[in-house]
């Protein structure tokens, strides 16, 4: 998949480290807002084989609220500058639902744009990106991040994903935007059980050859079942990401890119592998 002037090969998978430039995400180990704290967590999450970074500035956890555009952009644009500069050979994705924040960051020279509204949000969304000519990660949400789990999708999940899935990527093929990669949206105003149902039959979900993303690191839906905290889901998340991969996933977002990786390793390995002796 090209990625302006750098290609993402996904011909085995993914994965996209997270980077929170906010002081309220939901797991506390994944903000970072000083200057050398950002550049050397990036640094790690590249030496431990993270394929592209995600940047970013709006927390969207549950019950979040919003914050200004110009928050937003004063968070973003100084980190992913100085990012670029620093790392020149990296895919860096921007996550925001603001095509404001996306024209300015793609012209600061981002790669991706990563839009959890699906383009709900901003009805200026598919055309900035089609005028940009940029990848756009298309994320399902029912609601918005205040709101999402009030009265969350309890029933039918696939069906209403797909069909969101295909009608999305239908208008922005229209538009000229060919470069899409389809998030489900754990989490993202879904009961526990649609979650798991989203898993269990991710691969349905796609659209096309368009590639998966799966967004589940650390999230309530391993702690749920797990009666623990994001700070203890590591094991936890490690085994869901199995779970994706093993069902279709083509890129992990993750907030522990270490054991991401080896998780991609593990099951490119056990799908290669075919009898012994």
């Amino acid at each position: 998949m090209q990625c302006r002037d750098l290609v993402l090969n996904i011909s085995v998978p993914q994965v996209m480290g997270i980077l929170n430039l906010t002081p309220d995400s939901f797991y506390k180990e994944s903000r970072f807002q000083q200057e050398t704290v950002i550049i050397k967590q990036v640094e790690k999450m590249l030496e431990n084989g993270a394929n592209l970074i995600d940047l970013g500035a709006v927390s969207t956890r549950p019950g979040a609220k919003n914050i200004s555009l110009k928050i937003e952009k004063k968070r973003m644009l100084k980190p992913l500058q100085q990012l670029i500069k620093r790392f020149p050979e990296t895919i860096f994705s921007i996550d925001t639902y603001r095509s404001e924040v996306a024209r300015a960051c793609i012209g600061s020279g981002a790669h991706i744009v990563n839009d959890i509204s699906g383009g709900q949000f901003d009805d200026k969304m598919f055309e900035t990106v089609a005028e940009l000519n940029v990848t756009y990660i298309l994320m399902h949400l029912k609601g918005t991040p205040k709101d999402m789990q009030n009265n969350p999708i309890s029933a039918s999940v696939s069906n209403e994903i797909k069909k969101y899935f295909t009608e999305k990527v239908n208008q922005l093929n229209d538009l000229g935007v060919k470069d899409i990669i389809l998030d489900p949206g754990f989490g993202f105003g879904k009961t526990l059980d649609c979650n798991y149902s989203i898993l269990k039959h991710l691969e349905e979900l796609r659209v096309g050859d368009l590639p998966l993303l799966a967004g589940i690191s650390r999230k309530s839906m391993i702690n749920d079942v797990l009666n623990s905290k994001a700070e203890d889901a590591l094991n936890g998340t490690t085994i869901i990401h199995t779970i994706a991969l093993l069902n279709g996933a083509n890129i992990l977002r993750a907030h522990d890119v270490k054991e991401a990786v080896e998780a991609v390793k593990l099951v490119e390995y056990y799908k290669g592998f075919e009898v012994c002796g």
